[in-house]
């Protein structure tokens, strides 16, 4: 990761993302009733042998059953049934049962029960149980809950069991299933009983396609074995660990059509349909629109106008009920309220382009690059942006992230919810990835763009000064613009000066040994598309190390680009993060009396997805450093292991070469 972008994250959580929980209350009634008894299918999961393969496991999923009951309008009773076997201690996070629930949802029931390895039985309790919620997120108000329960003596040997069954809201009409887990699963079951002439679609992500059994009339199952864990712990440089993970989605909605193209485009119609009229301007949108672009020049100014405002006025804030969570409020109430989740935030931004005489709509996306699958059609995702119509007739080159729809109509990618990514550009995490382009009838999954690296990056300069007893002194002045500067500013906006002190100070103490951070300043200018300056001062004692009438001196002063990767055998493609130029630039004036003896040889690579170029040069009593990392892809396959590893050499080379000063 570039010096630049690694201080401490600030970034808000997005508005789909998985709920923070905390326990709130316990739950307040009996699950078993007067039945307390393991039921048959627990007693046979629990004589499941634990495989050989899951010996190195913190815990094993035995069986895992789901069971959709649909009724004639859609709507399903889904049936869990889940036993567990701790292997370690800390599987103990593993034989968590739970259940979500929202207003529009009902807990039929929810049971759970041990059977330690002494074979004795114990049933969870009413006090085994609680409710839990978002509270402990600051930007999120949510009816969403989770009931879970603390099985009794869960301890290593014990088989844990749990069944449910919950009512499921009316709108839920596909079954994402969860086929990989952190920990192995020996045995696990789908089944989807459908009632007569509703059809079904099955898409796989990251796993053979498995043909069902069919029970019944339209009644379906699936089932699978000796499924492996997915487990990215040691495995560095890995894409989101949801993008890997193996699943298949069922759908028996409008979605339930053939051919992919035809299941995107439902999807895609879903969604226009569940926001329609949510993005009507109302009179004080419309007033405000035209107040902000009165007098704009041209397209570009236009559009900035609209979507600074939006950025700096409707703050981040996410209350959601039921549906609430898919669908957004009406422009109106959020222009009112001054906040609003990403759904609201494009709804107004839509709105206000209405006025403005500019088409966009609706664009589901996932942050976790690699998850939305164009072969695997879907309605889940964590995040909403924006596509912006770009009529023809205009040519910008500031509009980096444009993609072009399947009819041969432009559209700007934007994020509103991103309050530091200027319009024209796009934030990393969703560079490379995939969104549903929700436009009615011309609904599809499109590719979001890879944005070239002049569009990201750092610019920094350095002027030191080396005394003869080794203290190091000396200014450094950067320039940081894209994604890059737009971590920055969120860095800024979230933190105070103390805060900002020590974080720096600890980012450069890193590649800097015994720095003293002596002054600093940021230089924030009000426009985002403008790069962002940050401008220090620094003092490092013993930066040089004496060798008889020797000095060692390393030329690359601070900052660090090592990728941190090993010699394993790859399986998974390797993340690069971002695309981006990082150019660096030292002097350093060496002490008097002194002359350079050696410097490191230049390193030089060129890789088709990465180049690293630096080199050392005396210039009178000057060491001057310069280098160049540029990243022109934000993921590569695992094939490129050799190749990558080959760059990381590259880096280590340079951030480790010394070079020698004699003494006259």
């Amino acid at each position: 990761m570039p010096f630049a972008l690694s201080f401490r994250s600030s970034r808000l959580p997005r508005c789909l993302v998985a709920l923070l929980l905390v326990a709130v209350s316990p739950a307040g009634a009996d699950w078993f009733g007067k039945d307390k008894k393991i039921p048959d299918w627990g007693l046979e999961a629990a004589k499941t042998h634990t495989p050989a393969y899951a010996k190195d496991a913190p815990a094993v999923i035995l069986f895992d059953e789901y069971v959709e009951t649909v009724d004639a309008q859609g709507r399903s009773v889904e049936r869990e049934r889940k036993a567990i076997r701790i292997l370690k201690p800390q599987g103990r996070h593993d034989a968590n049962c739970g259940v979500s629930y929202d207003v529009d949802e009902k807990i039929n029931y929810f049971r759970a029960w041990t059977i330690a390895d002494d074979e004795k039985q114990y049933p969870a309790l009413d006090t085994d149980f609680a409710d839990v919620g978002d509270l402990a997120v600051p930007v999120m108000l949510s009816t969403e809950k989770r009931r879970v329960v603390h099985p009794p003596a869960a301890d290593v040997g014990a088989t844990i069991l749990c069944e449910s069954e919950e009512l499921l809201a009316p709108y839920q009409q596909e079954m994402a299933w969860r086929i990989q887990s952190g920990v192995p699963v020996v045995f696990q079951a789908l089944e989807v009983d459908l009632p007569p002439g509703r059809p079904h679609s099955e898409a796989w992500h990251r796993f053979l396609p498995v043909k069902p059994v069919e029970a019944a009339p339209n009644h379906w199952r699936w089932e699978l074995k000796d499924t492996p864990a997915l487990d990215l712990r040691d495995v560095r440089k890995a894409p989101a660990w949801a993008a890997l993970a193996a699943r298949m989605d069922v759908q028996w909605g409008d979605a339930a059509v053939e051919g992919k193209d035809n299941q995107w485009r439902a999807i895609g119609q879903w969604e226009t349909t569940l926001e329609a009229n949510r993005s009507d301007p109302s009179p004080e949108i419309t007033a405000q629109t035209q107040s902000l672009i009165a007098g704009a020049p041209d397209f570009y100014t236009k559009l900035g106008r609209i979507t600074d405002y939006i950025q700096k006025n409707v703050r981040y804030f996410i209350v959601e009920r039921g549906i609430g969570g898919w669908q957004a409020n009406h422009a109106a109430d959020i222009f009112r309220n001054r906040y609003g989740d990403c759904k609201d935030k494009t709804t107004l931004l839509i709105s206000m382009l209405q006025v403005a005489g500019i088409h966009a709509v609706y664009m589901p996306v996932d942050v976790r690059r690699g998850y939305v699958d164009p072969d695997a059609p879907s309605r889940y995702g964590d995040h909403m942006i924006t596509a912006i119509e770009v009529p023809a007739n205009v040519q910008d080159p500031r509009f980096k992230a444009m993609v072009k729809a399947n009819d041969g109509e432009r559209y700007l990618i934007f994020d509103p919810t991103d309050e530091r990514t200027p319009v024209g550009n796009l934030p990393s995490e969703l560079q490379g990835s995939y969104g549903t382009l929700a436009a009615g009838a011309a609904s599809q999954v499109i590719a979001l763009p890879v944005l070239g690296p002049e569009t990201n990056g750092t610019e920094r300069r350095g002027s030191f000064t080396l005394a003869a007893d080794g203290t190091l002194t000396g200014s450094v002045d950067s320039s940081h613009f894209g994604p890059t500067g737009a971590d920055l500013r969120s860095m800024l906006k979230y933190t105070d000066q103390k805060e900002r002190r020590e974080d720096w100070e600890r980012v450069i103490g890193e590649t800097l040994p015994g720095v003293t951070l002596d002054a600093f300043e940021f230089t924030e200018p009000a426009a985002l598309d403008k790069p962002i300056e940050f401008h220090y001062k620094v003092t490092a004692r013993q930066y040089s190390h004496q060798a008889g009438l020797l000095l060692l001196v390393r030329p690359r002063v601070l900052g660090s680009d090592a990728l941190q990767f090993d010699d394993k055998p790859r399986v998974y493609p390797i993340d690069l993060g971002a695309t981006g130029r990082w150019h660096t630039s030292f002097d350093i004036a060496i002490p008097p009396g002194y002359v350079v003896d050696e410097t490191p040889d230049p390193v030089d690579l060129d890789l088709d997805f990465a180049s690293y170029h630096s080199k050392v040069a005396a210039n009178g009593n000057v060491l001057h450093y310069e280098r160049e990392y540029v990243v022109r892809k934000v993921e590569i396959p695992p094939t490129e292991a050799a190749s990558f590893r080959k760059l990381e050499s590259a880096i280590l080379t340079d951030e480790k070469g010394t070079a020698v000063l004699k003494k006259q």
